[in-house]
């Protein structure tokens, strides 16, 4: 499909690779999966997205690097800006490397996770469109601006936090809205202010940040790191105009053999994760883990059975694929994803039917 919509091919591997990916880790209702192809079918057809996009390096420094991403797919222009981090802190310990001019970069702990999967921590950030309000106000200003921090371990699975500002999104409520069930009372406030557990109440109001006023101050910081500190867009001007989003992202990875041996490194996180897992859990059933545990267990598991994909958006993948001439198949399985017994927050078990 994003081929057939004008997109390179290192492109589309590199943009593909990243949904599929989402749809691996994720709750179909956090909107990041296949669903976003229909996003970047029309903003790739208006002019939004430009694919084979001219990005180009602005500026550098020893640990440092500008990404123009010229309006190209947020993705490619993160994997480039990521990549290049890697590479300088490779030489010099540390690198922040920051995109201006992009799009939507998919999931922040995809971007730090590459990191990761190169043997250094990686951190990711981008600002979005304005959904939060500041603390104690009822006018959303700022985004859900995502965080993710990936830790190697040293053939295990690395340590993966990948969170948005927020206590939950857009797309979560929506999931619970079609599927008539309330949302917890401390995602959203309705447009005057007001607590409730209605998604459709609140679908026009502020979000709410995780931590409350803690959330608020991350988000701010967030947007200066990357809309106000790369010349892109900010608050509420970022993400409006379907033409130009306009969104910045920060990429930083760390070696740390900068700051000792890296099997020292190895050893001293082991012992911290080791506390960790051995707290004693609140249910015995339900045993501590480490943050990106349950999203790459999902992936392997996933990749064995197959993707969930809600009716809705199989029935609207047709449709795009016939439009752009792209060969279609699938094979269809009952399956039921719980609306919040998979997500944070979740404490309900009620279903709804899905394709696989």
């Amino acid at each position: 499909m994003l081929r057939a919509l004008g997109a390179t091919e290192e492109e589309a591997r590199i943009n593909a690779d990243g949904v599929i990916t989402a749809s691996l880790w994720w709750h179909p209702g956090q909107g990041q999966g296949l669903e976003k192809l229909f996003r970047y079918a029309r903003r790739m057809r208006n002019g939004g997205i430009r694919p084979n996009a001219e990005m180009s390096w602005v500026r550098e420094s020893a640990a440092t690097a500008l990404l123009d991403a010229g309006k190209g797919l947020g993705y490619v222009a993160a994997r480039r800006a990521m990549d290049r981090a890697i590479e300088i802190a490779r030489q010099s310990g540390i690198a922040m490397v920051a995109v201006r001019h992009s799009n939507h970069f998919g999931i922040a702990g995809y971007h730090a996770k590459r990191a990761a999967d190169a043997g250094l921590i990686g951190i990711a950030m981008t600002n979005a469109g304005a959904e939060m309000a500041p603390w104690g106000a009822t006018r959303p200003v700022l985004g859900t601006n995502p965080w993710g921090i990936a830790v190697p371990r040293g053939g295990r699975d690395p340590i993966v936090l990948d969170m948005a500002l927020t206590q939950s999104g857009k797309g979560m409520m929506r999931w619970l809205e079609r599927a008539g069930l309330a949302m917890p009372d401390h995602w959203a406030l309705t447009p005057d202010g007001a607590r409730t557990t209605d998604p459709t109440a609140a679908m026009d109001g502020p979000m709410l940040p995780i931590g409350d006023y803690k959330g608020y101050g991350l988000s701010l910081v967030t947007d200066i790191l990357t809309g106000v500190l790369t010349g892109s867009l900010f608050g509420r001007q970022v993400f409006q105009d379907d033409l130009d989003y306009d969104v910045a992202h920060t990429m930083i990875a760390i070696d740390t053999d900068a700051f000792m041996p890296k099997p020292q490194f190895d050893e001293r996180l082991e012992a911290l994760v080791a506390e960790v897992l051995a707290a004693p859990p609140i249910d015995p059933d339900r045993p501590v883990q480490l943050p990106g545990a349950a999203e790459q267990r999902r992936a392997r598991e996933r990749s064995r059975r197959g993707i969930p994909v809600d009716r809705k958006t199989v029935a609207g993948l047709r449709e795009l694929a016939a439009e752009l001439g792209v060969p279609w198949s699938f094979r269809a399985v009952q399956a039921t994803v719980s609306p919040r017994g998979d997500v944070p927050g979740g404490h309900r078990d009620e279903s709804q039917p899905m394709e696989e």
